[in-house]
């Protein structure tokens, strides 16, 4: 089934680094919001690195990320997906980064996991002019990495934290 993106990317003037998924897992898409799935550990992780708790609410997580210069959006606008399955993506369509990229100075672009790296390789690098680096996938799916291998692994971001 072909689904797109509904919510908006989170940003403002003071982003400096981006945050890139590949698109909303059902549980998201239900949300209306960015890693909704209650497994998923990236609001855990994201807290963690700004030495915050722990967001609870949308606009808890909305203002983290504005607070400490992340900005976030998926790679993909549209797509065909069999529920949460990244493996399942087919007939992509890209979201247009240009909007944050021009409105902000992003420092660097991180990836959320393989899929999203591959997507962005694929889809966005050429036309941006700009790379992403890949970082291990927060989602529950990813049970071989434990809380404690991604906070060491996302730890490369705290340098572009506000």
């Amino acid at each position: 089934m072909r689904y797109k993106h509904t919510f908006p990317p989170v940003y403002n003037e003071q982003s400096r680094l981006l945050i890139l998924g590949s698109f909303p897992s059902v549980a998201s898409r239900e949300q209306q919001f960015y890693y909704g799935h209650p497994q998923n550990r990236f609001w855990r992780l994201l807290a963690a690195l700004c030495g915050e708790a722990t967001p609870q609410t949308v606009e808890q997580k909305k203002a983290l990320c504005l607070m400490h210069g992340v900005a976030l959006w998926d790679v993909i606008e549209s797509c065909e997906i069999e529920g949460s399955s990244d493996s399942s993506i087919r007939d992509v369509a890209v979201n247009d980064l240009t909007p944050i990229l021009t409105q902000c100075r992003i420092r660097e672009i991180y990836a959320n996991g393989s899929t999203a790296w591959r997507l962005f390789q694929r889809y966005q690098r050429e036309r941006i002019g700009r790379d992403a680096v890949k970082l291990p996938s927060t989602s529950p799916a990813n049970a071989a990495w434990s809380f404690d291998r991604l906070e060491e692994a996302w730890q490369v971001i705290e340098d572009d934290l506000l």
